[in-house]
């Protein structure tokens, strides 16, 4: 059984997987050592596992990992990939990036992708048919956006995301989340429909923590897999371990 530990920006995810299939996933502020100690007691089976993480990692959680695991794997940009990696600065590259990547790759392999992760930021990412990761593009995400809006300006205030909105808003609060909202939605299907006029069949994938905030309000159509990158990680940990 595989623990994936995915450390996020403002989230920690993990997942269990059995057999490529996930048992349970996990949402909380922050994994640590006494958290797998008890994970380890509903499920003493694990026997493998993987940690990425964009902030600083906690050592005594590396150390009961290390401990507590047959084969662990600590993920970084010196990590091998089942992928081909063509992006130019590689040590700049986004762990999540790449480890959705390889997710959607696991899921729709030798096909082309585009795999659009909304969270902190929204990040635009291509696959090719031979499973090269090609690049994208970095945009602000939604919450990042509304606190732009307040945070550079000395009267706007913070407005946070709603369901419904009108077209064009008739207070300042309306205006901002009309104006933030709808740009993101003109945003990703403009990008989308970019992309088919060059990949006709490209799949597109959407994931991250705002990806059900915009699920039904794409004109386009989309696959949502809010586990993507947890599947890409635990990819990556098969991959290694079996060539260790």
């Amino acid at each position: 059984m595989n623990l994936v530990i995915d450390i996020g920006n403002t989230q920690t995810k993990a997942a269990l997987f059995d057999g490529g299939e996930i048992v349970e996933t996990i949402f909380a502020q922050s994994f640590d050592s006494f958290e797998l100690k008890k994970l380890k007691e509903s499920y003493p089976r694990i026997n493998q596992a993987i940690l990425s993480s964009v902030a600083d990692i906690d050592e005594d959680l590396i150390v009961s990992l290390e401990n507590e695991c047959k084969y662990f794997l600590k993920f970084n940009h010196q990590t091998p990939v089942p992928i081909g990696n063509l992006y130019e600065s590689k040590s700049t590259l986004g762990l999540d990036r790449l480890a959705a990547a390889v997710g959607g790759s696991t899921l729709f392999p030798e096909e082309e992708l585009m795999i659009i992760d909304a969270g902190t930021a929204i990040t635009y990412d291509l696959i090719d048919k031979c499973n090269n990761f090609l690049g994208g593009n970095i945009s602000p995400g939604l919450k990042m956006r509304f606190k732009a809006l307040h945070k550079f300006t000395s009267k706007l205030p913070e407005v946070i995301s709603q369901e419904n909105w009108p077209e064009y808003g008739k207070n300042t609060e309306e205006a901002i989340r009309a104006g933030v909202q709808q740009g993101m939605i003109l945003e990703i299907d403009g990008t989308i429909s970019q992309i088919h006029e060059r990949w006709p069949g490209c799949k597109v994938l959407l994931t991250g923590g705002d990806s059900l905030f915009f699920e039904k309000k794409l004109k386009n159509t989309i696959f949502v897999k809010f586990e993507l990158t947890l599947i890409g990680l635990n990819r990556i940990l098969e991959f290694n371990a079996t060539n260790s």
